[in-house]
């Protein structure tokens, strides 16, 4: 994007957690894949939940049929508590379903299964 992106400014300090996960290297469900992250095409229900279970911002990055996801979260928050209730809000079950179709996994993964926590391994020390 040529004017970049904007960054959520916090009243907190926050963590940042980073996965990776890969798609179906078929143009067509990339397509798809996209559309349906669209602001227009997005579930309020899925986008809700995230908000519900602690996330403050989500981010989802493409290049080619890999995925990059940076969630940004407060300090005290504890992410495998989290993705166990947000598996349990309305239509998330449904909605992993409906994106298993595009994405390199098995049918029925939950969402841990499906996304890889990276580690940071470098920034710009100050």
């Amino acid at each position: 994007m040529q004017n970049g992106y904007p960054q959520q400014k916090y009243s907190q300090a926050v963590k940042r957690y980073v996965q990776i996960m890969d798609l179906k290297d078929k143009p067509e469900l990339i397509a798809h894949y996209r559309r349906a992250h669209s602001r227009e095409e997005s579930w309020p229900e899925i986008r809700a939940g995230i908000r519900a279970v602690g996330i403050l911002e989500m981010e989802v990055y493409i290049h080619g049929n890999h995925l990059v996801m940076v969630v940004d979260t407060p300090l005290d928050f504890q992410w495998d508590a989290a993705m166990t209730r947000l598996a349990t809000l309305p239509r998330q079950a449904e909605w992993e379903a409906f994106v298993a179709q595009f994405q390199q996994c098995e049918a029925e993964a939950t969402s841990d299964e499906k996304w890889q926590m990276t580690e940071r391994i470098f920034h710009l020390y100050s």
